[in-house]
């Protein structure tokens, strides 16, 4: 039985100690290539929160944190070598940034004892913390993404869109086929027509998929795009006088350089996500005051408050309250990466927790569990105001279909498990 102490204890416990090694971080970012517009700010919010933490409170639980950053270039190959050339450092969680990377990284990542964190991407099933014991997708995965799309316009239209068209338009890769079953399950369920229209990458050529869209006038489209592909797809739209309130992408395909080119005819533009936007949180007024007025922020900080700058701070909270609850639960402020996993295992983020760390309402509460490493799925909605250059969130979190999202997780991590002779993780 793993020994809990209080907070008080591990502060003593951490005082008596001998001097500790800094709490490692890899940043596998991307700042260069087709992808850098949504790989930059992520990166800086991920790295501006752990140096916040530096400044501020003098690390976590009293070791002081240190990121690693490595250049991916949103390439697989070289995300396996940001990988292999980090991991000696004492790398306690990855945030590979990418589902190419992500599903490279799955049997290493289990056999090096590493955990890794793919927060609203890379392969859905690792919801299932049974099968996948290193990787975690809390607080939402793509399966919800789709699903929460669905949930939305079914209360656009009073619950009913038996036979209304819905065009999916998506990267060509394996981050943009990953919503594709989901949604083909819910529309045998709903009874909508959904056609599928690939982009290849970067994303830059898509005349062929919107003359389609405009022939086939389908009542919605969806996007599952990233990088240069989701500006060139809201413009085709605007191109085509695509009605934009029509228009919802996923949480990657929903941040300001994706719509700002389009200037006014993105207007309406919506997108799902799984935390709040904006700047109107305490947390930024001490990134501003620690960070970015000492000179320390990892970029300009002048993506402070946007959509995925947020994200990688999010991302890096998670991350810090994972290794304070690691800390508690082995007594040790000094964790390895074996107890970072038990950390991220144990996770449980409150409302009230959230309020603490100055991000009232930054995103839903949720409690990790060995057989859960998804999260509770509740997914929101974001709409595009372009007068004022702001996301809104126009929708709280809410669930999204257990039922068709939980039998397609248990298929194919059942499949995953086979093939690879894995027995329960949770016994």
């Amino acid at each position: 039985m793993k020994k809990t102490l209080s907070t008080l204890a591990l502060g003593v416990a951490m005082a008596a100690g001998p001097a500790m090694a800094d709490l490692v971080f890899p940043s596998l970012s991307y700042r260069t290539g087709p992808y850098a517009a949504g790989g930059i700010p992520f990166a800086d919010g991920y790295a501006d929160y752990f140096t916040l933490l530096n400044e501020r409170d003098g690390g976590i639980g009293g070791v002081m944190t240190r990121l690693v950053e490595c250049e991916t270039g949103y390439n697989t190959e070289k995300g396996v070598e940001c990988y292999e050339s980090t991991k000696g450092e004492g790398a306690l969680v990855y945030q590979p940034l990418s589902t190419g990377i992500t599903y490279q990284l799955i049997p290493k990542v289990t056999a090096d004892d590493i955990p890794m964190h793919t927060m609203g991407y890379g392969r859905t099933s690792a919801a299932n913390g049974d099968v996948f014991s290193h990787v975690f997708n809390y607080p939402g995965n793509y399966w919800n993404g789709a699903s929460g799309v669905v949930n939305y316009l079914l209360e656009a239209n009073n619950g009913d869109i038996n036979g209304k068209k819905i065009s999916l338009v998506y990267h060509n890769s394996a981050y943009g086929k990953e919503p594709i079953r989901t949604l083909e399950e819910l529309a045998k369920k709903h009874g909508f027509e959904l056609s599928l229209l690939p982009v290849d990458h970067p994303g830059q050529e898509q005349k062929s998929q919107w003359l389609q869209i405009r022939r086939d006038r389908p009542d919605y489209v969806v996007m599952w795009g990233w990088g240069v592909m989701n500006q060139v797809a809201i413009q085709e739209a605007a191109n085509i006088r695509f009605n934009m309130e029509n228009f919802i992408g996923v949480w990657w395909s929903g941040a300001e350089h994706d719509v700002l080119s389009a200037g006014d005819k993105a207007n309406g533009y919506k997108a799902v996500t799984f935390h709040n936007v904006g700047r109107d949180f305490p947390v930024f007024e001490d990134i501003q005051k620690y960070v970015v007025d000492t000179g320390k922020a990892a970029g300009a900080g002048d993506q402070i408050g946007n959509v995925l700058y947020n994200r990688g701070m999010y991302a890096a909270m998670l991350a810090a309250e994972a290794v304070k609850t690691a800390q508690e639960i082995h007594g040790t402020a000094d964790i390895t990466p074996a107890m970072m996993r038990d950390g991220m295992e144990a996770l449980e983020i409150t409302e009230e927790k959230m309020a603490g760390l100055g991000m009232p309402n930054f995103g839903p509460s949720f409690t990790v569990t060995c057989e859960n490493h998804g999260g509770p799925g509740l997914v929101g909605v974001t709409q595009w105001d372009a007068s004022s250059k702001t996301w809104s969130l126009i929708s709280d979190f809410k669930p999204t279909d257990t039922e068709v999202i939980g039998a397609l997780i248990a298929e194919d991590s059942g499949a995953f498990a086979a093939e690879n002779n894995i027995e329960s993780n949770c016994k």
